[in-house]
């Protein structure tokens, strides 16, 4: 078999050094480098030009799922593998529109992990979870198409700012304001003003009122 460069993209040093740590113990797979963030995995993408691209959905200054959006509008030759806590069917129809080739649990086993890079660098596509496997197979074969992002095509939505939406994301899957802060590097004053202004756009006074109106606008 063929040498394999993967590039690692996590904001928790512990995950990727366990990651390194799994994918050096394989003879032919090697770490060519490490990220923090989606930004600098679209970076180091196309500095490295790897194999393949394992990266975290959940991350500072832009998400996995955007960062492999990015890759796939380059054209780039790396194939993206998406790693997430979660298994939900939302998560793994983004990552396919974004044009992900795998997507991987972070309590997958060694085995499933070897067998999806080596898929996903032979050219085939790799998910794991409890989803749907009809609904992976038609998008797959583009006989079905992901709900558009409502941001795009809302007009309440669309008065939301890039940040104002994404801290709106972090709020809708329970993080707290110290927690969204010390994901995207900011203090917590600054989450709370973002929070108060997208509350303000949506016309909403409280949480319950937010997830109401984040439902009626197709988030939840």
């Amino acid at each position: 078999m063929s040498q394999i460069n993967i590039l690692l993209v996590d904001d928790h040093l512990l995950v990727r050094n366990g990651l390194r740590s799994l994918l050096e113990s394989e003879p032919n797979f090697t770490v060519v480098g490490e990220g923090t963030n989606g930004q600098e995995g679209v970076d180091m993408t196309i500095k490295l030009n790897p194999d393949i691209l394992i990266i975290d959905v959940r991350m500072p200054i832009m998400n996995g799922i955007d960062a492999v959006a990015k890759l796939t509008e380059l054209e780039t030759s790396t194939r993206s593998i998406i790693l997430s806590m979660h298994d939900s069917e939302e998560y793994i129809l983004k990552a396919i529109s974004a044009g992900a080739s795998g997507y991987l649990l972070k309590d997958t086993n060694k085995d499933e992990f070897v067998k999806a890079i080596t898929s996903v660098y032979n050219g085939g596509k790799y998910f794991s979870g409890d989803t749907t496997d009809a609904i992976v197979k038609s998008l797959i074969n583009g006989t079905s198409a992901p709900k558009a992002n409502p941001f795009n095509n809302h007009s309440e939505a669309s008065k939301l700012t890039r940040k104002e939406s994404e801290i709106l994301e972090f709020i809708l899957n329970g993080f707290t304001n110290l927690e969204i802060a010390d994901k995207l590097g900011k203090s917590k004053r600054t989450i709370e003003t973002h929070r108060f202004n997208l509350m303000k756009k949506l016309d909403v006074k409280n949480l319950v009122e937010l997830s109401k109106k984040a439902q009626e606008l197709g988030f939840q």
